[in-house]
């Protein structure tokens, strides 16, 4: 099997699909706008520093969900999909995929951003193989916790370790534009960084990985 694995925020989408859901509830009058852009803002600044408590800003995402029944949920992350998300698909992505799927390869899409909000996104870019944080789900209700390891940093890693367990791999490509992604992209055969933060990017030209811009 060849694997070709796809961060989403920034790299697809030229947005980061976590945040752009906070502003949305915000921008929907949804939730308390002042505390939540607040949160939303401090974790979105300690995610580029590289300094992201998973577990709590997922804890804060998954407060929405666990007040609302799924097909309110499922409407209203269409909504979101239509206002936000479709305009911000990266034309390069869409051909990078193209281009592994033509080939024969594995598709994967892994994203520290919760399945929730990644799945359907990762749906419409036509890949199905997901690795994502996990929202528990009891009784078909959204708890609010997060279940499994969070798929951050290393833990991307320990994710596609358990996802791999009994597949075979002879040739990886990862595609992601955050250094917070440097582990994954250390464990590919092929590590290229799509529009690199600053700190990625001075790693890939000292790791001599591959460069490319998808900006729209």
């Amino acid at each position: 099997m060849k694997l070709a694995l796809f961060d989403l925020d920034h790299t697809l989408l030229n947005t980061d699909s976590d945040y752009s859901w906070g502003e949305f509830l915000v921008n929907e009058g949804l939730v308390d706008p002042i505390r939540h852009r607040q949160m939303n803002d401090k974790f979105y600044e300690d995610y580029k520093a590289g300094q992201l408590d998973p577990i709590a800003y997922n804890e804060f995402v998954f407060e929405f969900l666990t007040q609302h029944d799924n097909q309110y949920l499922t409407e209203l992350h269409e909504l979101f999909m239509k206002k936000v998300i479709r305009p911000q698909m990266r034309p390069e992505g869409f051909a990078a995929i193209e281009k592994h799927r033509d080939a024969g390869h594995e598709l994967v899409g892994i994203t520290a951003t919760s399945d929730f909000i990644t799945a359907p996104i990762f749906h419409e870019f036509g890949i199905t193989e997901i690795i994502a944080t996990n929202a528990e789900v009891v009784d078909g209700k959204y708890t609010g916790k997060v279940i499994n390891t969070a798929c951050y940093q290393k833990g991307k890693l320990i994710r596609l370790e358990q996802w791999l367990e009994g597949r075979n791999i002879d040739e990886s490509w990862a595609y992601s534009d955050s250094f917070n992604d440097r582990f994954l992209l250390e464990y590919a055969d092929h590590a290229i960084a799509v529009n690199p933060d600053e700190r990625l990017e001075a790693l890939a030209k000292a790791q001599n990985w591959e460069i490319q811009d998808w900006s729209i």
